[in-house]
């Protein structure tokens, strides 16, 4: 496994994340879960992703039943805050209340004296940005968080947290996590540069599209595939995807990759991003994943996935 930092800090966490989105608490069961973590683990994972909305807190509590008793230096966890635990009308957003009342139900969840990442699950228009800042800046200072970052912010949104943090003396958030992918390029514009100037790294989620880039849609939609059952897949599966996903699929395959391990090499090829955060149902997955840590990709085979993909990103003239 390789390590990167997370931006300019100097926490490291392995290019190949676990995370809990949509699975442990859920559908993935504790007694699957474990095997799961402890095999990430093993493989030399040390970055687990998490947020209070997972299954409304059942995904921290999973975890942090199974890294009890282990070495808690050991292990990069991450939490979030955001969106609606409660009908409660304050157990919601971003405000100074949610925040602080929010991370210590994580923490209890999970076990644990802090996070060493904790990001503002969405942006929140209803709370000014300075209350956000001066709240995580009091949570770093507390030592209930050692770093704080945002997802799925706006490149403004992001100037406008980093701004305020410097008027303030305030701890700067160091981390973004977005959505990327083969599919989904739309951080190549003005996220990424803009994390790249603030030295703010790229925890990025849905490296495989929630499984598209694994290939087993490529023939059809089993119906107990997350495709089958749920909703997040509509965007990307059409047939102008199916088509790029099988040239992909045999692209990789004459690499001696697995069309995953040729997606995630995709993403890390980028150094803005300090992890892929992936999903996993069974030990094998993480396996296959892991492997993808090893994989440089030549300029020739990035030019040939760029011809396949034909969606780089680019910004209007007028």
């Amino acid at each position: 496994m390789n390590y990167r930092r997370i931006g300019k800090t100097g926490l490291k966490v392995s290019e190949i994340a676990i995370g809990a989105w949509l699975t442990y608490g859920g559908s993935v069961s504790p007694k699957q879960t474990e095997p799961i973590i402890k095999s990430a683990l093993d493989q030399g994972i040390n970055f687990v992703d998490l947020a209070d909305i997972y299954t409304k807190g059942k995904a921290e509590e999973a975890v942090g039943k199974i890294i009890k008793g282990m070495k808690r230096s050991d292990l990069v966890i991450s939490s979030k805050v955001f969106w609606p635990m409660s009908d409660n009308i304050n157990d919601r957003g971003l405000s100074r209340k949610h925040i602080m009342e929010s991370i210590d139900a994580s923490l209890m969840r999970l076990g644990a004296d802090y996070l060493d990442l904790y990001f503002c699950h969405r942006f929140d228009p209803e709370t000014e940005v300075e209350e956000i800042v001066r709240a995580m800046d009091d949570l770093v200072r507390q030592g209930k968080i050692l770093y704080w970052g945002t997802s799925v912010w706006t490149a403004a949104q992001i100037e406008r947290a980093v701004g305020i943090a410097r008027d303030l003396r305030a701890y700067l958030p160091v981390v973004e996590q977005p959505r990327y992918n083969m599919l989904d390029r739309h951080i190549e514009l003005d996220i990424m540069p803009t994390c790249a100037h603030h030295g703010i790294g790229l925890t990025v989620w849905s490296p495989l599209a929630q499984g598209f880039l694994t290939g087993k849609y490529n023939d059809s939609i089993p119906e107990d595939s997350r495709g089958g059952s749920t909703d997040w897949l509509k965007g990307d599966l059409t047939e102008e995807n199916l088509v790029k996903t099988r040239k992909l699929a045999e692209l990789a395959k004459t690499l001696n990759l697995s069309l995953s391990q040729l997606a995630l090499a995709w993403v890390l090829r980028r150094p803005e991003v300090s992890c892929a955060i992936t999903g996993a149902t069974r030990p094998e997955q993480v396996a296959n994943n892991v492997m993808a840590s090893q994989v440089k990709l030549s300029e020739d085979t990035l030019r040939e996935i760029e011809n396949i993909l034909d969606n780089r990103p680019r910004k209007w003239a007028f």
